[in-house]
């Protein structure tokens, strides 16, 4: 059975896919680590609370860890780049403590 050339499948050349590699960034400070990990029995509660800190501070970050067995470890992950100033942003917030979030949330709602 002879194919047509209409259905005969498209390769990239080799130009194609040199050009794309190289317009890609294989930087490894997009590589994900964590900031937070935690197997507690309040571990995705905590790391849903370090997400949303992260997520409003400008810092894009992933939660990893199972929904259905609470028993295994969840993580948040950021970008290598991102890593000490997600580790500074946590610090601050845990040092300012429950009273400064309070706070926080209360001038987030007045604003509305």
């Amino acid at each position: 059975m002879a194919l047509s050339p209409e259905s005969e499948p498209e390769f990239e050349s080799e130009s194609e896919s040199e050009a794309e590699s190289e317009s890609m960034d294989l930087s490894h400070e997009l590589d994900m680590v964590p900031v937070f990990s935690s197997s507690n029995h309040d571990g995705e509660m905590e790391a849903m609370n370090v997400h949303g800190i992260l997520d409003a501070n400008g810092i894009e970050s992933m939660l990893i860890g199972p929904s259905t067995l609470p028993v295994l470890e969840f993580q948040v992950q950021v970008s290598k780049a991102d890593l000490e100033a997600a580790q500074r942003i946590l610090t601050e917030a845990q040092e300012a403590g429950p009273a400064a979030a309070a706070e926080a949330e209360a001038a987030s709602e007045e604003a509305i």
